[in-house]
């Protein structure tokens, strides 16, 4: 069965292009139940294009169709828009003109099931499909969450990400109950991470007691972990990209290579004995309200 992972939050810059990449060249390394290796499908939904950059591909230099053309032509295939991107990595490309298609699809019926209608007809010839979400609760991300069965939210250990991730999981309760009632979260990916600050600590605390009062709950996150291991601060992960390399092709030794394909073991295996981690008890993370899923269009 084909895994569909959305990697979302909503705040910038906390390594979820990152952990997009690593963790797909990580799992495509990994043998699957038949023995083979697993078949990674990619997906750029963010128009800074920088998920295409980091494997070391340029939009403007690809022949074929983006994720923008995917979204907005019916004619156009998944298959129409598919580049290699590594032995067993699949990508399709975003572009600038993505940033448009907010707009752009608001008048259409089905705006929010897309993407899943397009990716229907490749699910046999991938274990695993990647989406890399824009940093917005808008209607991209909608498409990607309602194209999916996983989310795993990368994010930093500070204390505004726990605001995010308060905001972003009420979407996710609220599409469950309309959208999608098959998307749950799988876990939380520690970037970036010091793990002998206060901060983090106490950061880490609120996020497993939260998640420890929900495990009796009917939500869509009462299955949720803290992965392990978390992702250590590396250089090594901060010049790959300019290379146009994942970690395990830069410095395949390193810190964030070594964390990376633990994470990719850790994927892999929660999903397979559907393991709990046991946390401690801790304060509950505040939530506000949001409303319907067309108003949530708000990039940070």
């Amino acid at each position: 069965m084909t895994r569909i992972i959305s990697l979302l939050n909503q705040k910038g810059g906390v390594g979820k292009t990152t952990t997009t990449v690593n963790l797909a060249a990580a799992i495509a390394a990994e043998k699957n139940s038949s023995g083979k290796f697993n078949k990674v499908l990619v997906i750029d939904l963010d128009p800074q294009t920088h998920l295409g950059l980091h494997f070391g591909i340029d939009e403007s230099a690809t022949s074929g169709a983006s994720v923008y053309d995917l979204l907005m032509d019916e004619s156009v295939t998944a298959k129409d828009a598919i580049v290699k991107a590594r032995k067993n990595i699949d990508l399709i490309t975003s572009e600038v003109d993505l940033a448009a298609a907010e707009s752009e699809l608001a008048s259409k019926t089905d705006r929010h099931d897309l993407l899943a209608k397009k990716l229907g007809p490749m699910l046999s010839l991938y274990e695993y499909i990647l989406i890399d979400c824009p940093p917005s609760l808008g209607l991209l991300t909608l498409n990607a969450l309602a194209a999916s069965k996983e989310l795993i939210v990368p994010m930093q250990t500070h204390f505004l990400a726990l605001q995010g991730v308060s905001r972003l999981f009420e979407t996710v309760q609220m599409l469950v109950g309309g959208i999608n009632p098959e998307l749950g979260v799988t876990g939380i990916v520690l970037c970036m991470h010091e793990k002998n600050t206060k901060l983090a600590r106490e950061v880490v605390d609120d996020l497993q007691g939260f998640f420890d009062a929900s495990r009796e709950s009917d939500v869509p996150w009462k299955n949720c972990i803290i992965f392990d291991p978390p992702i250590r601060r590396n250089v090594k992960l901060a010049e790959a990209p300019s290379f146009g390399q994942t970690i395990f092709d830069y410095e395949p030794e390193c810190a964030g290579a070594r964390d990376y394909a633990k994470l990719a073991a850790s994927v892999i295996s929660v999903f397979e004995t559907k393991t709990v981690k046991v946390v401690v008890e801790a304060p509950s993370l505040k939530s506000r309200d949001i409303a319907a899923a067309d108003s949530l269009n708000e990039p940070i």
